[in-house]
């Protein structure tokens, strides 16, 4: 998998085409290219997943975070552009992930140094910033990636990447989305708490993947953990389980058999 949004966030560049990300989006028509030519240049160069589409919501006035790499527009905007973004990557191979669950577009804080808060209660989220995802998991994305937003309202203890609360009972429960969930990167400054922690509440809140995007000890002892507190609990290791049946059913269906 990889970051190829586009605009501020391509993580591959020499070789792979230039597109100004979602802001200079306006039409279904030009998400659908955007995806479609970013789907083939993924798939010959071996990846299977894109972290994208953002579908967080930048309202005017706002100083968001996240101005320059959401779609412009209010929520339905956002959805429609999303979603056609969405099925056009994985009509084409490309697994879509969309981000960054619940919504942190109103945020104006960067989580990779800071941990934002956003105090909204879902009432105000249902409204708004969670439409396009509820969308997207219309549309079958693949994979939704949570937010290291604090979201007092719905959980006073966790972020919403360690949340059970968001991750497991708003996002699996409530909303009924059985694909697949991901932490945003655990390399973060939003994330204080220590891999153990990080891993146990991972695995309490049924997401299927941590992820870690540096090279160092993190990506090791997080491995040594998933094992280890797998090994030590009934709960955590059935929680596991669910996890490695999802990832695997993904990959029957996106990759080529050799």
């Amino acid at each position: 998998s990889v970051d190829q949004e586009g605009g501020t966030v391509a993580r591959l560049r020499d070789g792979f085409t230039r597109f100004d990300g979602n802001p200079s989006i306006r039409t279904e028509a030009d998400a659908a290219n955007m995806a479609a030519v970013t789907a083939g240049e993924l798939s010959e160069a071996g990846f299977n997943m894109n972290l994208a589409p953002v579908l967080d919501i930048a309202p005017e006035g706002v100083d968001s975070i996240m101005k320059d790499r959401a779609f412009k527009g209010d929520a339905r905007t956002v959805s429609r552009l999303g979603t056609r973004m969405i099925r056009t990557y994985q009509e084409n191979g490309i697994m879509a992930v969309a981000k960054h669950f619940p919504g942190i577009g109103r945020t104006v804080l960067d989580s990779h140094f800071h941990l934002p808060e956003l105090d909204a209660d879902l009432d105000s989220l249902e409204v708004s910033d969670l439409i396009p995802f509820r969308d997207a998991m219309k549309a079958d994305v693949a994979g939704v990636m949570l937010s290291h937003i604090y979201y007092p309202r719905l959980d006073p203890e966790w972020q919403a990447s360690l949340s059970p609360v968001i991750a497991r009972d708003l996002l699996r429960g409530q909303l009924g989305y059985n694909g697949l969930v991901m932490t945003d990167d655990l390399d973060m400054k939003a994330i204080g708490q220590d891999m153990k922690t990080c891993i146990r509440q991972i695995l309490m809140a049924d997401i299927d993947m941590a992820l870690i995007c540096h090279k160092g000890p993190n990506i090791g002892i997080a491995a040594e953990e998933i094992i280890k507190q797998i090994k030590d609990s009934e709960e955590l290791h059935a929680s596991a389980v669910k996890s490695f049946n999802r990832i695997s059913a993904f990959k029957q269906a996106y990759l080529e058999t050799v």
